[in-house]
Formats: structure tokens, C-alpha cells, sequence
């Protein structure tokens, strides 16, 4: 009783550990000490036994066992054990069905595309459209499908190089007047890559340092990204705007299942 008054009065004064551990070890040993007194001390001693007459079945009782037995047939202890085993196996593996819930819902083939479809024009942050001329000549701007603004998976980082362009079979009508644009999703953990090295015409991710070379397919120069940024085919409009050619022609982002 002291000890545990004593931890009370500490906790409330504001609390010190080492005082209250000590206190509450005491009390405890004092609790334990004062339960084992009292089982010595105080219960009554034993052993007792309290005897009973013999119960045997009678032979109608045994008659009436021997018959249900033989109507219901005999439980094995292999059968039994097996049995048990296979039903206690099967509603467990049912229960591990639960958590799976808690997974969410399936992502389907969203994981593969983003909002650009063809024709949709990039915008800026604030929603206005982008025209060639809106890009100079070793600048970058970042963009956005158009009325996807909030889009963490469509943003892209859009430059525009004067010469040194090689790109790769097949990509050759996808930077017209210089213009080229990669996703802005880092290969590597996903980081946004927002700073441009002109010339070196590199793409740098700040969160691990990885490099991307802008004139060669936004191929991995530095670091620890593997894959390269997944190039958004670029064309131009009737009114001079920046439209996509079409979606991203593989997922976007950290490595990918299914990418090559």
C-alpha cells in the first residue's frame, strides 16, 4: 500500500522514471510476497479427497452404446485426426481470404496510361496553353494534359533543343521544331525531375541524383535510375499550340513489370 501510494503521488507530482520503475517493482514484489503468505498461511491445509461410489453402465446402457456405434459407424483415430487437420487447414486458408480486402480495389490497367490522349494540348500550371514560342531555345517548362492539371502521372517536363537531337527508330516525328518532352516521373522512386543542365543537355532527378540524357531518349547517364524517362510524342496543332501525338507508349514511373 505504500509503495503503490508513494507511485501515485510521484506520477502526479509530474513523474521520474527511475523512481516510478522502482516503486512499481516493489509493489509488485510486496503483492506476490503477501499472495504467497496467504496461500502458506491462511488457506486451509490439504490434501482432501471426497469419495464416491463406483458409476458403472448398466446393460441396457451398453446394449444402447454398441447399437448407435454400429448405426453410426466407428470414428477412426486416423480418420478423425485427418479430418480435423483438413477442416482446420481449409477455414484458416478461408481467413487469410479477409485481409486481402484491405488491399483496395483492383488498379486494372490504370497503372498503364495517363490522361494524354491524342490531340489533347499541354497547358501550364495555371491552365493556359503552350505554343512553340512559349518554349525558348534550352528552356523547360512543365506541363500538363489539358484539363488534368492536378495529374500526378501526366505531368511532363517539355524543352527545346537547337541541334544534337538523335532520335531513336521510330521517334522521329515526335520533337517537331526541336520540341521534346519526357515524363516527369523519376524510373528510379518516382521523384519529380524538374532541373534541366543545359549543356550538358541532361535531365537531373534531385532527390538521388540520377541523370537522363535529353538529345538520346532520356537514356540513364548518372545514378541510380535503370530505365530511361518515357518520352511523350509531341506534335503541333493548326493554331500553333503543343498536342500530344498520343499517350506515353510505356508505363510511367519507378521500374515496371512489364516494361522491357
Amino acid at each position: 500500500m505504500l509503495t503503490a501510494s508513494s507511485l501515485a503521488a510521484v506520477y502526479a507530482l509530474g513523474g521520474q522514471p527511475e523512481a516510478e520503475g522502482a516503486l512499481l517493482g516493489t509493489a509488485l514484489l510486496s503483492l506476490g510476497a503477501g499472495l504467497a503468505l496467504f496461500g502458506h498461511g491462511l488457506l486451509p491445509k490439504g490434501p482432501y479427497a471426497e469419495e464416491r461410489e463406483t458409476l458403472p453402465s448398466t446393460g441396457a446402457e451398453r446394449a444402447a452404446f454398441d447399437e448407435a456405434f454400429e448405426r453410426e459407424g466407428l470414428v477412426t483415430r486416423r480418420r478423425l485426426l485427418v479430418g480435423g487437420l483438413t477442416g482446420a487447414a481449409g477455414t484458416l486458408l478461408v481467413a487469410f481470404l479477409f485481409p486481402v480486402r484491405s488491399l483496395g480495389p483492383s488498379p486494372g490497367k490504370s497503372l498503364e496510361s495517363t490522361p494524354w490522349v491524342p490531340g489533347r494540348r499541354a497547358v501550364t500550371e495555371d491552365g493556359g496553353f503552350v505554343s512553340v514560342d512559349d518554349v525558348p531555345i534550352g528552356g523547360l517548362v512543365t506541363v500538363f494534359p489539358e484539363g488534368h492539371v492536378e495529374s500526378a502521372d501526366g505531368q511532363v517536363v517539355l524543352m527545346r533543343v537547337a541541334e544534337g537531337l538523335v532520335p531513336a527508330r521510330g521517334r522521329e516525328s515526335w520533337t517537331p521544331q526541336g520540341l521534346i518532352a519526357y515524363s516527369k516521373v523519376c524510373t528510379h522512386a518516382g521523384c519529380p525531375v524538374g532541373l534541366y543542365e543545359v549543356q550538358r543537355q541532361e535531365l537531373l532527378c534531385p532527390c538521388h541524383q540520377s541523370a537522363f540524357n535529353v538529345l538520346n531518349g532520356g537514356e540513364p547517364v548518372f545514378g541510380p535510375a535503370a530505365r530511361a524517362l518515357p518520352q511523350l510524342p509531341l506534335a503541333i496543332d493548326g493554331e500553333g499550340f503543343v498536342v500530344a501525338q498520343s499517350d506515353f507508349h510505356e508505363p510511367i514511373g519507378p521500374s515496371y513489370w512489364t516494361r522491357p
